[in-house]
Parts: structure tokens; sequence; C-alpha cells
């Protein structure tokens, strides 16, 4: 297979979706860099409140990293088994005076952001996170924002090929200690990237539409 095709998604998004699952053991098969690089390319298109994409990824490829977070994993195998294991941190530094006004930079730059809109969000972000409105901690809104971005990745990796597991199984002082993460950075979730190997996690079924939504109020039948 050349590299060209290498880059394509093998499988379309509705198969992605349908069949990716939580592996709970990786082969040895390594992450070809070029997929892996697409992966977080089109994975961290994720949306973001403000676009100020508070995710934060630590990217653990060596064995002797690997087994250091495996032992704040409650030993759990597939976090050094696979090639690639993630630790998914969301970033409360975002509130920053400085952070807001690069992402608005970024945001002119792209073409996507006025000078009208970049003086609204320069007074109305930091007011988002003085009254918390919606959310009664940064570490609750950047977690929910981080895990959009964790869902994108897992969806476009299955797209190549590349089954995950999202992990909540470890002790986040260990993590945080192990791998220098700030005091002001909350670990989400961990996420190995690789090859499933047996045993394949099956099915576990989903609930019925009808289970789950509801029709104008809670509670009500859709």
């Amino acid at each position: 297979m050349t590299i060209e095709n290498q880059l394509q998604p093998q499988v379309s998004l509705t198969e992605a979706i349908k069949t990716r699952r939580a592996a709970r053991a990786f082969s040895s098969d390594p992450i070809p860099e070029g997929i892996l690089e697409e992966i977080f390319r089109l994975g961290l298109q994720s949306p973001s409140g403000y676009n100020l994409q508070p995710w934060r990824f630590i990217v653990v490829k060596e064995q002797k990293n690997k087994d250091k977070l495996r032992a704040c994993a409650f030993d759990q195998p597939q976090v050094s088994q696979a090639p690639v294991v993630l630790i998914c941190c969301g970033d409360r530094r975002v509130n920053n005076t400085e952070y807001i006004e690069e992402m608005i930079q970024l945001g002119i730059a792209a073409g996507g952001v006025n000078e009208k809109f970049a003086d609204y969000m320069r007074s109305a972000i930091p007011q988002l996170f003085e009254y918390k409105p919606c959310f009664e901690s940064m570490e609750a809104w950047t977690n929910r924002h981080t895990m959009l971005a964790v869902a994108h990745l897992m969806i476009v990796a299955k797209a190549f090929g590349v089954d995950s597991c999202p992990m909540e199984g470890f002790v986040t002082a260990q993590v945080k200690e192990a791998f220098n993460i700030p005091v002001e950075v909350d670990v989400c979730c961990l996420l190995p990237l690789g090859y499933a190997d047996e045993p394949i996690k099956k099915y576990g079924g989903r609930f019925s539409t009808e289970r789950v939504c509801y029709g104008e109020s809670f509670g009500q039948a859709l």
C-alpha cells in the first residue's frame, strides 16, 4: 500500500461510528507516523466554546513511559501494549488574557473573526469564566470540551483502521506527578491508540432513541 493510500480513510464515517469499540488489548504493530499525524489533524478540528481549544495531549510512545503510566492506571495492560497512549488534559489557563488574545488573533488570521467580534470576545469570555452560567468549575468546562476532541479523535482513528480505548481508570495525582503536568492542567482521560488484539470487546448494545431522547420537556415522549 502506498503512502497516499495509507492516508486515506479505510472505512466510511458510518462504519467508523458503528464499529468503534474500546480495545482491551493491542497488538505490537506501530501506527504509521503519517496516519497518526492525520488523526491529529482531523480529530483536532473539534469544536470548543469561543474556539478556545482547551485540550492538551501528551503523546506517550516510549515503552518506559508507557510502563510508568500503566503503574498510574491500576496496572491495566492496554496502557503498555498500545503503540501510542494519549494523556488527554484540559488546560484551565485558557481564561488568561494573553491566551484569549492569541486565540482571537488566530481567528482574525483565518478570516473567521472581525474586529467587532474580537471586541465582543474580549468582553464576553472573561464574563463567562467569572459567572459560570452553565458549569460549576473550570475543570468541568475544560473536561467538557476535551472530551469533544477525544470523541473526534476516536472516530477519525477508527476511520483509518486504528482502535482506541478511552480510560478513566487512573490516579490523577500520580499521572500529574509522573508526567510533569502543571497544577492548572487537569487529566481528563487516557486514550491508548493502536490495533486491537484478542480479546475483542463485544458490542454491548445501545438504548433506543425513545429511551434517551425526550420531546420538548424532560420525560415527555419524543
